[in-house]
């Protein structure tokens, strides 16, 4: 890490909506904690915002966020009314997220279309210029999903889970990122245990136990570089299994993340 910004805390800010809210604000700043590791997170939140949107606030210097910050002793804040420029300048983050759109984050076009807009404004308003950028790869809708968005893949898990995976490989190959999270590809990995296609809350948001911590998982193996199967953090809501299988999908997906890792060997509990 560059010396302007090694002091020993990582600091994330997504520019995001729900599925950072899924990812970012629980159990990532446990899982850090649990191995004595500092984080400061950040979410610039609008429910179901694409990156088209983030970039008419950006240039319009907008306060359309809804700021979620969890800071160095774990206590979050929220505060509404935000601007994008506003939170650049509140930490010096040593990482900022870019993610599309649920219904959008297979479609490469309004990545190419958006993305670049975005991201050149954040490089110019940016803190220090050592932060580095992410990307973060979403996860494919449950089968009986009614999300109208889902059409988009004709409501299919398969086609949606291969049209995000293949976008964001193009997408992380621009060069533009230091880290890919596989989010997308850990709850894949998930559904080939015995829990089967039953991660989701409402057939697109992840579940609040095993759901969300599949993804914090792989959010903090992405960041700290450590086998988040050595993490002894575990969620009082989930058992002991489903945090072997959420920590399992999550490796495997940092390993691999654009193709499935089979963990069907987990399959002698009963749902």
């Amino acid at each position: 890490m560059n010396n302007a910004l090694d002091d020993g805390v990582i600091r994330i800010l997504a520019i995001g909506n729900s599925f950072s809210e899924d990812a970012l604000e629980n159990n990532l700043y446990e899982l850090a904690n649990a191995r004595g590791k500092k984080i400061v997170i950040g979410n610039l939140y609008i429910g179901g915002a694409p990156l088209e949107l983030h970039v008419k606030n950006a240039l319009g210097d907008s306060s359309s966020y809804s700021y979620r910050k969890i800071n160095e002793i774990g206590v979050k804040q929220v505060i509404d009314k935000v601007k994008i420029s506003t939170a650049l300048l509140d930490e010096p983050w040593d990482y900022i997220s870019f993610q599309q759109a649920s219904p959008l984050s297979g479609k490469y076009e309004t990545y190419s279309k958006d993305l670049p807009l975005l991201y050149a404004y954040i490089t110019q308003h940016v803190k220090y210029p050592e932060t580095k950028y992410i990307l973060h790869q979403t996860w494919a809708y449950q089968h009986d999903a009614d999300h109208a968005g889902f059409s988009l893949y004709e409501r299919n898990q398969k086609n949606m889970y291969q049209a995000i995976v293949s976008t964001s490989e193009r997408v992380y190959d621009w060069g533009d990122f230091s880290i890919l999270v596989p989010v997308g590809t850990a709850i894949q990995n998930a559904r080939t245990t015995y829990i089967g296609d039953h991660f989701t809350r409402d057939g697109y948001h992840l579940n609040l136990n095993y759901g969300r911590f599949i993804a914090a998982c792989t959010w903090y193996e992405a960041l700290f570089k450590e086998n988040v199967k050595r993490n002894t953090f575990v969620p009082l809501t989930i058992s002991y299994v489903e945090s072997k299988i959420a920590k399992e999908a999550a490796h495997a997906a940092i390993m691999n993340p654009y193709n499935i890792t089979n963990l069907s060997y987990y399959s002698t509990w009963t749902y």
